[in-house]
């Protein structure tokens, strides 16, 4: 594994940095505007989708109907919450590991992206003085599908010139996860077992992991799975 991978994609939120209570504290705004408590499991599901995709989820719950433009300005008013909520981010707010694994894969010259649905991603870079560490980035401007449509990974790996197969994405939500695979990379999840079952690889944190140990965990995972694969035929 170590050997054919030539680059790796990073989603934002969950990876880079933890913006996901802004969001869901975002949505709890706006359904509270509309008379409806919004709960942190209900918050799930909209977990990696892009804004407008998390709004029809939000609405589908709620049972609420809304016009396309009255749909435009609910979303134009959650990013206004959210990026109040955002403003005040640093580079102290980095994920564990994240800046070693980055810094890391530099040096190796392995090709390194951002593939997030997020349309503030790219701005969120910046703020975190991140966005030099990254050969390409690609966000919810860029694409007109969001995962688990593949189109972001897709557009990543075609920015950086690498094809799909010597990809590895990292991701933290199950639609990132299945929007990989359908772009043909090799993934990681971050996370929550359960809920990224469709990762080759999942793991509770990217402190203390630099990209040896990553791949060989990979690898690890990949004779394994051929080995129960094997004992089925």
């Amino acid at each position: 594994m170590l050997h054919t991978l030539q680059a790796c994609i990073f989603d934002m939120d969950g990876i880079i940095v933890d913006t996901a209570e802004a969001h869901y504290q975002s949505w709890k705004k706006i359904a509270y505007s509309w008379g409806f408590e919004f709960s942190r499991a209900a918050n799930q599901p909209l977990k990696g989708a892009s804004r407008m995709h998390s709004l029809e989820l939000l609405l589908e719950m709620l049972g609420v109907e809304k016009t396309n433009a009255e749909k435009e300005v609910i979303c134009a008013l959650k990013n206004d919450y959210y990026l109040a909520s955002i403003s005040e981010l640093t580079k102290a707010d980095v994920l564990p590991g994240v800046l070693n694994l980055l810094q890391e894969l530099r040096s190796q010259s392995i090709k390194t992206a951002l593939g997030s649905a997020s349309r503030n991603a790219k701005r969120i870079l910046q703020i975190l003085e991140l966005d030099h560490l990254f050969d390409a980035q690609v966000d919810g401007n860029d694409v007109h599908e969001g995962k688990p449509n593949p189109e972001v990974f897709q557009l990543a790996a075609a920015r950086l010139h690498i094809a799909p197969e010597r990809c590895l994405v990292i991701e933290d939500a199950a639609k990132g996860i299945t929007a990989a695979k359908r772009a043909g990379m090799h993934t990681v999840g971050v996370g929550n077992p359960e809920e990224l079952k469709g990762a080759d690889l999942v793991l509770s944190t990217l402190e203390d992991m630099p990209w040896k140990s990553i791949c060989t965990l990979l690898d690890k995972e990949g004779t394994e799975t051929q080995a129960e694969r094997e004992k089925l035929h």
